[in-house]
């Protein structure tokens, strides 16, 4: 059982001042709330990991570079650094700022993978750009993830077509937009 607590949300995302244990909050289908980060580097390339084969769901597949649920009572700038921190221990040459994270957007994803486990989720979705950061320089959580990569928006479409990918269209359309600003 896990013992990570979840603020508990209504369908508009607003907390209901209900906390309890993320295995509750997954088994009742009940509304919280996550981040999803995307590490861009210089070349416009986005960090992509490889969820871990224990995971209880997507194990295997490739991800966005840092996604995890907002602890009860914490803010999603907060949790998308801790996530960073957790997942995938970057050295950047300096401390990782809540200032260095740009929001992108809010989603809303429903998703039922067994009687037990019903995914309600509002995603907040940052951009975190960085210069000078090598895939072979990350450290990364292994009971989390089991490998890291950077990866243009043509490999993140072939991953996608493969059935390799994570499904979040709502933050590669984003991504893709983005991107091509610069």
């Amino acid at each position: 059982m896990s013992k990570e607590l979840l603020d508990v949300l209504d369908e508009n995302g607003l907390p209901t001042g209900e906390v309890l244990s993320r295995d509750e909050v997954h088994h009742q289908g009940l509304w919280h709330r996550a981040i999803v980060v995307a590490v861009i580097n210089d070349h416009n390339e986005i960090l992509l990991q490889q969820r871990s084969t224990n995971k209880e769901k997507n194990a295997n597949l490739w991800d966005i570079s840092v996604a995890g649920h907002l602890a009860a009572g914490q803010d999603s700038l907060s949790a998308a650094a801790r996530e960073i921190s957790e997942e995938i221990n970057v050295f950047l040459g300096y401390k990782t700022e809540i200032k260095d994270f740009r929001y992108m957007t809010c989603f809303r994803k429903e998703q039922k993978y067994s009687d037990n486990f019903i995914e309600r989720q509002f995603y907040d979705f940052f951009v975190l750009r960085t210069s000078k950061l090598e895939a072979a320089s990350i450290q990364f959580q292994q009971s989390e993830v089991q490998a890291v990569r950077f990866a243009d928006l043509t490999t993140i479409q072939q991953l996608a077509s493969e059935g390799v990918l994570v499904e979040r269209p709502e933050v590669y359309r984003v991504l893709h937009n983005y991107l091509f600003r610069f």
